[in-house]
Parts: structure tokens; C-alpha cells; sequence
């Protein structure tokens, strides 16, 4: 039987800094914050993503940088995951945690859009799964070359076009797929 998760990727306090803002901060958690509520509620996991940067001194775990931002609602039943680069499935328990759960239908939201969420779904889509990627709830900064908005859009466009494996591959808005629930 097919089972879903909602990945968070990377949403620590670390990114969300003044010298860092980053696109709709309030919108996106809220949409995180909501789906996280509608797939606990339907059996679903849900897997909160933090990057351990510990080799280039860098959000060190159990440090104010590496902790989940504050208003993101986490469950004492949600899996923390920790990752090493920006593809969460490189050395990490993901995939092990994933094939235990039978889960292979996956949702990813977070931060940051062009960075670790790309590279995430590059790898589940080479993975074979099942991808959603909630349009309205991944964010990233201004680029030096492309606003924020710009960075979204794009990669949104990106996703939506690329040819799946025997997994599928999909670009939907929050309402969307919170009516779905």
C-alpha cells in the first residue's frame, strides 16, 4: 500500500536570519504548519530535515543556527533527519526510514528552493518516487542575478517539465492539495 510524508527541508533558524530573508517566511510556515496537521491527522509522517554542517563549522547540531524555527509546529511523532549536503538523501537514514514507513509517495516543502530542495528532488525523482512539490511552501533569498520570486518560479517551472522515472512528478498549489484532505 502507498503512504505518503511531507518533507520540511532545512527550515532552521540558521537561513532565517536578517542578513538571510528569505521569500514569504510567514507564508510558507503556515503552509508547512497546516499541511504537517492534515497529514498527521490522515496517518501520514511527517520528516523535519535538518542540515548538519558540523564539517564546515556550520550548523552544529544542538546550536541556535541548526534548531527548527520556532513557529513550525513539530510533533513529538515527526522524524528529524539529518543531512550532510544538499541532497537529504546522501549519508543520511532518509531512504532507510522511507523504505520502513512503505512510504513512496513524498511532499517536499522548505528552504532553500535552488539549493537543497532541487537537489532533494532530483534524487527522489532518480529514486522512482511518487514527488508533489508544494509550490507556495519552498523558499529561498535574492540571488544576485534573479529575485526570490524569480528563483521560484523558475525551478517550479523546472519541476513541472521534467520527464519522470517510474515515479511521477508533480507542481501543485497549497489549496490544492490541502482540499485534497
Amino acid at each position: 500500500m502507498s503512504q505518503k510524508a511531507l518533507l520540511v527541508i532545512d527550515m532552521q533558524k540558521g537561513s532565517f536570519t536578517p542578513e538571510t530573508p528569505r521569500h514569504d517566511t510567514i507564508g510558507v510556515v503556515n503552509k508547512i504548519n497546516s499541511l504537517a496537521d492534515k497529514f498527521r491527522a490522515s496517518g501520514h509522517l511527517v520528516f523535519y530535515i535538518q542540515h548538519d554542517g558540523t564539517k564546515h563549522n556550520d550548523f552544529i547540531p544542538n546550536t541556535e543556527a541548526w534548531e527548527i524555527l520556532s513557529e513550525l509546529q513539530v510533533s513529538k511523532n515527526d522524524i528529524l533527519i539529518s543531512k550532510y549536503a544538499n541532497d537529504v538523501f546522501y549519508n543520511s537514514n532518509l531512504k532507510s526510514e522511507l523504505e520502513a514507513h512503505n512510504i513512496n509517495e513524498l511532499y517536499i516543502t522548505g528552504c532553500a528552493t535552488d539549493f537543497c530542495v532541487e537537489a532533494t528532488i532530483h534524487s527522489a525523482l532518480a529514486k522512482d518516487y511518487n514527488i508533489t512539490v508544494v509550490k507556495d511552501a519552498h523558499t529561498t533569498g535574492h540571488r544576485p542575478h534573479l529575485s526570490a520570486e524569480q528563483v521560484i518560479e523558475h525551478y517550479n517551472w523546472v519541476w513541472q517539465n521534467m520527464i519522470p522515472t517510474k515515479g511521477a512528478i508533480k507542481v501543485e498549489r497549497f489549496e490544492a492539495i490541502s482540499s485534497a484532505f
